[in-house]
């Protein structure tokens, strides 16, 4: 299997040989150390999000709850963060917004109409904290709400299975 960028896998397209059970393909872009880090994902979810393996997992078992877009709005503000030239700035603002931000975008994510309206109102000149406050309340929701079930998940709890039987 061709590696891809990790933001353009889907998670049923990552695994190790003994996580198969789950993704159905073989793991060529992470090396077998993240995976051994599964039983660590319950600390918090800081620690799940910062193992690519972990954002995957969560990845898949939000699209299973058709929420998908919450882990992907938030990577790409994370992403965003990293950028150095204002014209990149500009485009991949451009770009967050009209996918995840503006009202009817294809992935619309579920924030309050004020943040909605300030990041609408500032989009012709962004910065790099532009994205700030929708991250904030994107991750407090999905910590709140998505992460404890995740962990209570099929998903989950057999990835710990399988790593507590090697």
């Amino acid at each position: 299997m061709e590696c891809l960028p990790a933001d353009l896998m889907m998670p049923s397209q990552i695994c190790d040989q003994s996580l198969c059970f789950f993704f159905k393909a073989s793991l060529c872009c992470f090396p077998n150390a993240p995976l051994e880090d599964v039983d660590t994902w319950s600390d918090s979810m800081d620690k799940l999000l910062t193992c690519k393996a972990g954002q995957l997992a969560f990845r898949e078992f939000l699209q299973s709850e058709h929420s998908e877009e919450n882990i992907l709005f938030w990577l790409a503000c994370e992403e965003y963060k990293k950028i150095k030239t204002v014209p990149e700035m500009i485009s991949s603002a451009n770009r967050i917004y009209s996918e995840y931000v503006q009202t009817e975008a294809p992935r619309q994510i579920n924030i309050d109409c004020g943040t909605r309206e300030n990041i609408t109102k500032n989009i012709s000149q962004p910065t790099l904290t532009s994205f700030d406050t929708a991250q904030k309340l994107i991750y407090s929701l999905m910590a709140r709400d998505c992460y404890p079930r995740f962990l209570k998940s099929d998903i989950y709890q057999g990835l710990l299975r399988r790593t507590d039987s090697r």
